[in-house]
């Protein structure tokens, strides 16, 4: 007897890919295009396997995972364009037995990258695409720094080239009609599809360092996440994200004393850590820079000019940290990297936009910073990575 295996998504061109696919390898499929069709094709005739899409207009698919694991006990593949452990981790959770991770075409010319010049995790994905030597094969255009309430929005000077957008959330609008979330940076837009691949950072890193490598041009002789150190990588990126990268915001956003103190002692003692790890070795893992090293990076670079102030991350700046302020300028020195940084885009988007915590707006005219510095890492090892 041959499996039936019933397709959740509203991609009908992915719907096609996979029915193509699977019917070749000898399995009979149905397709549908959300949770409606989940729930009349399962009436109409038995199903082996149920492959989900957890991103669908109108529904949630994690709830649709978990509504329907309480009715049955079919086996459920969670289909997702993320890659990080958000989905897996939840959705495993809600009744799924495994995931995949949907089919990804590297073409130069498909994609466009938005992002900000002044978020962190756009930043991320700036310099892994410059490392990388993709800006010919992936465009980039630079959102305005300074977001109200509708968002991010792009510059008259610098307009959306693709779509013809006035604020990303149209982006996210297109992509699926009934969202209702946060509107993020960085965001990869697929122009074939017309529609968001993926907008989250930790992913689109990995995808930007690896899975562009056959393309002519990108540099290829680097890898940013060698799999001999993701698990340390892996490991030190959850410390780093939950008490630096996202510590600063949960110290400035913070509305009791309680919590920014908290928040405040777990920063500045992972601070603390990272400054002894760095005394003997170049690199926050192994003997070339990794991801591990950039994803703290473009926090290091924005913590004196606007998180000693603006976020009240005060008890020491980086500048004030011998082994972590040489890392930072040893980092900042490499090759194109310095063009990645845009302070006034950064100090206007914190200043201007939080009101909540700056409500008069005004941007402070320093510090005085000097990254061009000489810096000392050399005494640990030469430049690689």
């Amino acid at each position: 007897m041959t499996d039936h295996l019933l397709v959740v998504d509203d991609d009908p061109g992915l719907r096609d890919l996979l029915a193509d696919y699977l019917g070749r390898n000898g399995f009979q499929v149905t397709s549908v295009a959300d949770g409606r069709g989940l729930w009349a094709a399962l009436e109409q005739a038995p199903v082996d396997l149920v492959i989900l899409d957890l991103m669908l207009p109108g529904d949630d698919g994690l709830v649709l995972c978990r509504t329907l694991r309480a009715r049955s006990p079919i086996p459920i593949i969670m289909l997702t364009a993320r890659g990080d452990d958000t989905d897996r981790i939840v959705g495993l959770e809600m009744g799924a037995d495994d995931y995949l991770p949907k089919p990804f075409t590297p073409e130069a010319g498909r994609y466009h990258l938005y992002v900000s010049l002044a978020c962190p995790w756009a930043h991320r994905t700036v310099i892994v695409r410059l490392l990388k030597g993709l800006q010919h094969a992936i465009p980039m255009t630079v959102v305005d720094p300074i977001r109200d309430t509708r968002g991010w929005r792009f510059l008259p000077d610098v307009p959306d080239p693709v779509n013809g957008f006035t604020l990303l959330s149209e982006a996210y609008a297109a992509s699926n009609p009934d969202f209702g979330g946060r509107v993020t940076v960085p965001v990869l837009w697929d122009t074939h599809h017309h529609r968001i691949v993926n907008n989250e950072s930790a992913d689109l890193i990995r995808m930007l360092n690896s899975e562009f490598d056959a393309l002519d041009g990108v540099d290829t002789s680097f890898d940013l996440y060698p799999p001999a150190l993701r698990e340390e990588i892996d490991a030190l990126n959850a410390r780093v994200y939950d008490d630096v990268n996202n510590g600063v915001y949960k110290t400035g956003f913070a509305t009791t004393q309680e919590a920014y103190e908290e928040s405040f002692d777990r920063l500045f003692a992972t601070l603390g850590e990272l400054e002894a790890r760095l005394d003997a070795s170049r690199y926050l893992v192994g003997d070339a820079v990794t991801e591990a090293d950039w994803r703290l990076f473009t926090t290091l670079v924005r913590f004196d000019p606007v998180y000693v102030g603006h976020f009240k991350c005060n008890e020491v700046r980086i500048a004030d940290l011998p082994n972590l302020s040489n890392y930072l300028r040893d980092l900042y020195q490499r090759p194109g990297i310095a063009g990645t940084v845009n302070l006034d885009h950064i100090k206007r988007h914190y200043y201007v936009t939080h009101r909540q915590i700056n409500g008069s707006g005004i941007v402070p005219k320093g510090p005085r910073l000097d990254w061009d510095a000489p810096h000392d890492r050399d005494r640990l090892g030469p430049a690689a990575g």
